[in-house]
């Protein structure tokens, strides 16, 4: 039985290499593999291995996507964000943590690599303020971690998800709480190693830019083409300078100001130039903003009131109101349904259903309890968790290693949510590495001066968060919740 529950698991790690190597859906992959291994080692029926696939997580999933896909869409999303950056002062050393709070909102409506399409603008800003490209890139970076954590985004979903399919409670709000404090003191640790030049910045006289209207020419991230879309093409083209184009972004290949953070001045407004009259929301939008604002309060409230919410029928009511006013968008936002995740999230799940039926989890986790101490077995599993997640998707790791906390849960000697809590975190805090889609976005959208040295800062900082990590949320939420008695 162990030869088998063994050659379960090299299966399961042998589909994620593949997968990786040769740049297939994992998903695929794992729902293939967990039909084969389910079939052919653990006997199982072929319904018993289908049912394992997590029907709950799929609508939350759909659901969300759909009613932002939506939003997006009929152009809430894109106007609203033109009108808090046209609000936005010239205080050099505030604009990365606006940019942060931009970035988190967009991440946290459904899909947090949607925030990528900040990145361009970011760093235009950063060119044009004096601010280390290290600390905006890494800002956007830590703005879309803890966005994604949010009740209504992709990893709060699968992980508080795949943590209530295995009987742990955790609440999503808390989560989203955890991981928004993470990203917090490490947006405060930025500032601390990147934050001097645009402290001294903030005492120049500068001038705001009009960012809703002026910006690089045909690739302006707030066009009214789809941010997700968007979004999927800047992930494209950001493999180290693949489709980078130095001129979209104002800058000279010759411009010996752009290495790290410009001297130079926005252009002064030319006297009697008016900008242009912004463009007023038009009744659909002002719905679409309703019902947003009603998500977020139906789950706070539904949170409140000890009720588990669920976000994605609740997406698909509003959803559905919204496409049966303007039918058009509802059509369009179909196809913008992040159905690549539900399909790696299901395959996931559905194989690790299988290793669970064979006693695979298990043994690891017995595996995990034999290190001895429980704060360490915790630390090393979000350490690996971190580990593997810098150069695969994080999506992936979380909906794959949440399971096998379970056996370390089951003894009680570790507090669940605080354990699954903080292996969610640890798998996300490393995406700032330029393994990584996060990483890479940052480097591809800055000068190319500059590429070298933010490579290099990102590397180290991305891999010193598979230590550094599991130190901050073992220590500092595991440990704590242990001493209280969990």
């Amino acid at each position: 039985m162990v030869t088998a529950q063994l050659a379960a698991l090299a299966i399961f790690v042998a589909l994620f290499a593949l997968g990786a190597i040769r740049g297939v859906h994992i998903g695929i992959l794992m729902i293939a593999g967990a039909a084969g291994t389910g079939l052919l080692l653990a006997h199982m029926k072929l319904a018993d291995i289908i049912a394992g696939f997590p029907l709950d997580i799929m609508v939350l999933l759909v659901g969300v996507t759909y009613f932002f896909a939506i939003a997006q869409t009929n152009g809430t999303i894109d106007k609203l964000i033109d009108r808090a950056l046209t609000k936005v002062g010239s205080n050099a050393f505030a604009l990365p943590i606006v940019f942060f709070l931009l970035t988190l909102g967009i991440a946290a409506m459904g899909a947090p690599l949607a925030g990528l399409v900040m990145m361009p603008v970011g760093m235009q800003v950063a060119r044009r303020y004096n601010i280390d490209f290290a600390l905006m890139g890494l800002a956007m970076c830590f703005a879309i971690g803890a966005g994604g954590f949010a009740p209504t985004s992709l990893y709060g979903i699968v992980t508080y998800g795949t943590a209530h399919k295995a009987g742990i409670a955790l609440n999503p709000l808390l989560l989203f709480a955890i991981a928004l404090a993470t990203y917090l003191v490490l947006l405060a640790a930025a500032y601390v190693m990147f934050g001097r030049r645009g402290k001294r910045a903030a005492g120049l006289r500068l001038h705001s830019p009009d960012l809703a209207h002026a910006g690089p020419a045909g690739n302006h991230p707030f066009e009214r083409e789809s941010a997700l879309s968007r979004g999927g093409a800047t992930t494209a083209s950001a493999q180290f300078g693949e489709g980078d184009d130095e001129a979209a972004y104002g800058i000279s290949a010759d411009d010996p100001d752009a290495a790290a953070g410009s001297t130079a001045q926005p252009a002064e407004e030319q006297p009697g130039s008016a900008a242009p009259a912004e463009a007023r929301f038009t009744g659909v939008q002002i719905l679409t903003i309703v019902f947003i604002v009603g998500l977020i309060a139906a789950v706070v409230a539904l949170a409140a009131l000890g009720r588990k919410p669920d976000v994605g029928i609740l997406c698909f009511a509003f959803g559905a109101a919204l496409t049966l006013i303007d039918p058009a968008t509802g059509r369009n936002a179909i196809s913008k349904i992040d159905w690549s995740t539900v399909l790696l999230v299901g395959g996931i799940i559905t194989f690790v259903g299988v290793l669970q039926e064979m006693g695979a989890v298990d043994l690891l986790g017995e595996g995990a309890k034999a290190i001895g101490s429980p704060l360490v077995a915790a630390f090393v599993l979000c350490a690996v968790g971190g580990l593997v997640s810098a150069f695969a998707s994080t999506t992936g790791i979380l909906a794959a290693l949440v399971p096998l906390a379970l056996p370390m849960i089951a003894d009680g000697h570790l507090p669940g949510w605080a354990l699954i809590a903080a292996l969610g975190v640890c798998s996300a805090v490393v995406d700032v590495s330029p393994f990584s889609t996060l990483g890479a976005t940052v480097v591809a959208t800055a000068p190319d001066p500059a590429k070298p040295r933010l490579i290099r800062i990102l590397t180290t900082f991305g891999m010193s968060m598979v230590i550094v990590g599991p130190i901050l949320l073992v220590g500092g939420l595991v440990l704590p919740a242990m001493l209280a008695g969990g």
